[in-house]
């Protein structure tokens, strides 16, 4: 039991968990609908995206997730304007634009004098997560957890037919530039804790593996959040013993988890081509 007393003993400690398992539903949730959806690299292209608006919004005296959100959603929205107005794949968009705004992000930042830690910015501090980013969370993450419960089938069914979607009524564009508003906003969340290049961990892999584990997208929406809440729980412990900071810790274990539901799915297809009438889950 010392395993799990012992940390928890601790403020920051406490803090810590908390954060993440305020922040793991939301980011679960929503990794499931970018796996279906294809959409893994806007996940990337967005946090990675935040950074310009994070340095602007300290030269401008405005709270810093003020920033990030409106350059994350400047992101998600420029990337599917290029898409459907040009040739080029979606794919090589979002190269190109993250890695536009991660570069002038880090220009803006390297030519001034501020007191913003970039190892902060770009790993988090979960360490020295307070009150104000435990609200900043909980204010973002639960009513974008709440909005996906309550509309899944609703996204469900424009991430695999938006066409058909939209002749049974479903306003179509407000789903879509909903769904990148509430990406943007999730990882303006978790800007303080996990940081800007290992929240896109968070946005995959549970997705991922509930993806490889389950069948009906309902049960891949519970067992996503499930693996989220195990992995911030189980790494932010285990951080603390073996002393390395949660944040990589956790994505250290969804990487974990995410080979073994592989390894698992793997096994099982090839017990089913040998002819032992296993059936594939």
């Amino acid at each position: 039991m010392d395993f799990i007393t012992l940390p928890l003993q601790f403020p920051f400690m406490q803090n810590a968990l908390l954060i993440t398992l305020i922040i793991a539903p939301a980011a679960a949730l929503l990794s499931c609908f970018l796996v279906l959806k294809g959409w893994s690299l806007m996940g990337d292209a967005v946090s990675h995206a935040v950074l310009p608006g994070v340095v602007v919004a300290y030269l401008a005296g405005i709270p810093l997730v003020i920033g990030a959100f409106v350059a994350g959603l400047f992101t998600a929205i420029a990337t599917g304007f290029v898409t459907d107005h040009s040739r080029i794949k979606q794919d090589t968009v979002m190269g190109v634009i993250f890695s536009g705004m991660f570069g002038l992000g880090l220009v803006l930042y390297t030519s001034i004098e501020s007191d913003l830690h970039l190892d902060h910015i770009l790993f988090g501090n979960m360490l020295g997560v307070g009150s104000e980013d435990l609200w900043t969370a909980g204010l973002i993450a639960v009513p974008v957890a709440l909005v996906l419960i309550a509309k899944w089938r609703d996204i469900l069914a424009h991430a695999f037919d938006p066409v058909q979607a939209r002749m049974v009524g479903l306003r179509v564009g407000i789903i879509h530039y909903g769904l990148l508003a509430m990406l943007s906003a999730t990882i303006v969340a978790m800007l303080s804790s996990v940081g800007i290049i290992l929240s896109i961990a968070l946005l995959i892999a549970p997705g991922a593996v509930a993806f490889l584990v389950t069948r009906r997208f309902s049960a891949m929406l519970a067992t996503s959040v499930g693996v989220a809440l195990f992995a911030a729980t189980a790494g932010n412990l285990a951080s603390f013993w073996i002393d390395s900071a949660p944040a990589p810790t956790i994505v250290l274990i969804l990487s974990v988890m995410f080979v073994l539901a592989l390894g698992w799915r793997m096994w099982l297809t090839r017990r089913a081509t040998s002819g032992t009438g296993v059936r594939v889950v």
